[in-house]
């Protein structure tokens, strides 16, 4: 669907830490990679101690790009066993992403809890959009109290649409209220951040908490 129109020119992902004119009246997160680390070899370092057996594995079996079907929609019960048919050799393995997939968010990015609870403080209003399995999100949101925080979070396999589609951001324009200008939309990946900055919004592609402390510095926000 189209995304909310805006007077302003969009936003580039270049622009940054210096495209200070609109004011900003909301803060928009990711959460993986953003607000907590993640990432699939967090668990199968566990299971798989050869690393080059380590990397065949998540290259070839339980990849990023099957995961991504999570999190645009598809349930578990038809990408697991699947998996498992094409590579029965790796059952073990492959059960193991269903039933110990909180181990592979460790925990908060560093500094990140702190900059949230600041924002929060300073009564700026707190979203987020993520790219996380709704099955997963059930298991994963009562684990963060930091979410508490935030007014409402767009999760694409609840709304099975996913990053970098424009639709979740017009999606999340709607629910959260505020204008796409309106909002600093902070993801650590560049095509989601240059998706987003093409609908309008104003982003800050994440790198670590301290680069994101200075531009909502900059900003007036922190």
């Amino acid at each position: 669907m189209p995304a909310a129109s805006s007077s302003r020119p969009p936003s580039t992902p270049e622009r940054g830490p210096l495209a200070v004119d609109a004011k900003i009246r909301a803060v928009v997160f990711d959460v993986g990679r953003v607000l907590v680390e993640w990432d699939l070899r967090h668990l199968y370092a566990k299971l798989i101690h050869d690393e080059a057996a380590l990397e065949a594995f998540l290259a070839t079996v339980v990849t990023p790009e099957w995961h991504f079907q999570h999190d645009a929609g598809r349930p578990l019960d038809e990408m697991v066993p699947e998996r498992i048919a094409a590579f029965p050799q790796h059952r073990a393995l492959i059960e193991a992403y269903r039933t110990r997939f909180l181990e592979t968010i460790p925990g908060p990015v560093a500094g990140m809890e702190a900059l949230v609870e600041r924002l929060a403080v300073g009564a700026i209003p707190l979203f987020a959009i993520t790219n996380f399995g709704a099955e997963f999100w059930a298991q994963f949101r009562p684990t963060l109290p930091m979410l508490d925080r935030f007014a409402d979070i767009v999760v694409s396999g609840v709304e099975k649409l996913a990053k970098p589609d424009p639709a979740i951001f017009a999606l999340a324009a709607r629910r959260f209220g505020f204008a796409p200008a309106e909002m600093l939309f902070i993801d650590d990946n560049a095509a989601n951040i240059a998706s987003a900055a093409r609908e309008g919004w104003q982003t800050h592609l994440f790198v670590d908490a301290g680069a994101l402390e200075a531009e909502l510095v900059t900003r007036g926000l922190l």
